[in-house]
């Protein structure tokens, strides 16, 4: 049987307990947070109040740390690209209605993730730090471009690629907001605390798929894995440019800023790396084809070589002055 069809069959093999993941990891609709619990009430007396504490915070907030909130907000806003993607996945049938598992976790994950775009968007518009009009281009562009993350239809690359990427926006969004509360920014430090919890959880949700195929196509499943690494793990704010800018053009500049900040930075994705070969637990795999087992030992020492070329690794100090955000002098 080909490879292409082995997975197809795993995923139709493990169909059957997404409704369980949807329940142990997804929040039902009525129960969970809105973008309209954090932000002003538009239709309360004090709105024009509170609007002006937002933007008297937002002055204590520097340019870095504004860059960094501009490209998180385009990365969420993205997300068309991302459902569509995955509903194209082989094993997640979209025309089945509700009947097949695979679809109605995509849907329903989309629905969670769609809040963080509409909160932080809402937040930046308000804060009056941000050119809005510069960041719906750069948001437009993202989505009209599309993206190739390098895994096809195939639905094991593709859950290796949503583990890493949803830890990786956990850490951005968690580090985000303990920089806001430290300026005495509450209620954005709230805001960035919440959405790294709904990325927490869905990485464990990914994560956990993963683990699952493991059981069912180990040798299959360690392929798959190794191959996204050599490739590496494309984030989709790679793939950012600005007004009249070409494609990718944003992200290197982008990518220092945060590496500046803390954010998010080259050790992150080195530890990413490290937490999901001790989850997966590639050590104890057993009846491994000849491949696999090089594939095994390539990610097992995949930590320890990226450390040292990351240590070799030079980050320029220098600010680059994105169409996104006026500079106030505060880094």
């Amino acid at each position: 049987m080909s490879p292409k069809n082995i997975r197809i069959e795993v995923m139709n093999a493990i169909e059957h307990k997404v409704d369980g993941f949807i329940d142990s990891f997804l929040i039902p609709i009525e129960e969970i947070w809105q973008p309209t619990d954090f932000l002003p009430d538009s239709q309360g007396e004090g709105f024009m109040e509170d609007v002006h504490q937002i933007r008297e915070e937002a002055k204590e907030l520097g340019y870095d740390f504004w860059v960094t909130m501009v490209a998180d907000t385009i990365t969420e806003e993205a997300l068309p690209t991302y459902e569509s993607w995955l509903m194209d996945v082989e094993g997640i049938d979209q025309h089945d209605g509700n009947k097949n598992g695979w679809s109605k976790w995509v849907r329903a994950w989309t629905a969670e993730e769609n809040r963080h775009g509409d909160v932080l968007n809402k937040y930046l518009y308000l804060s009056g730090r941000v050119n809005m009009r510069e960041m719906e281009i750069t948001t437009q562009h993202l989505i009209a471009d599309g993206f190739d993350i390098g895994t096809d239809r195939d639905p094991y690359k593709n859950f290796v690629y949503t583990s890493f990427q949803e830890l990786a926006t956990y850490i951005s969004h968690k580090r985000v907001g303990q920089m806001a509360k430290k300026k005495g920014n509450t209620l954005l430090g709230k805001m960035c605390t919440i959405i790294s919890g709904d990325e927490m959880r869905h990485h464990l949700a990914y994560r956990e798929f993963v683990k699952t195929i493991f059981g069912e196509d180990p040798s299959g499943m360690l392929l798959a894995f190794a191959d996204m690494m050599k490739k590496k793990i494309v984030m989709p704010a790679h793939f950012l440019r600005e007004s009249g800018g070409s494609i990718g053009t944003a992200f290197e500049t982008f990518s220092n800023c945060a590496q500046r900040l803390g954010v998010y930075t080259a050790q992150d994705y080195i530890d990413i790396l490290g937490k999901l070969n001790t989850y997966w637990d590639l050590a104890s795999l057993r009846s491994l084809s000849d491949d696999a087992e090089r594939a095994r030992d390539y990610l097992m020492k995949l930590p320890d070589r990226l450390k040292r070329i990351s240590d070799r690794m030079k980050f320029p100090e220098e600010q680059y002055h994105f169409k996104w955000v006026e500079a106030n002098g505060i880094i």
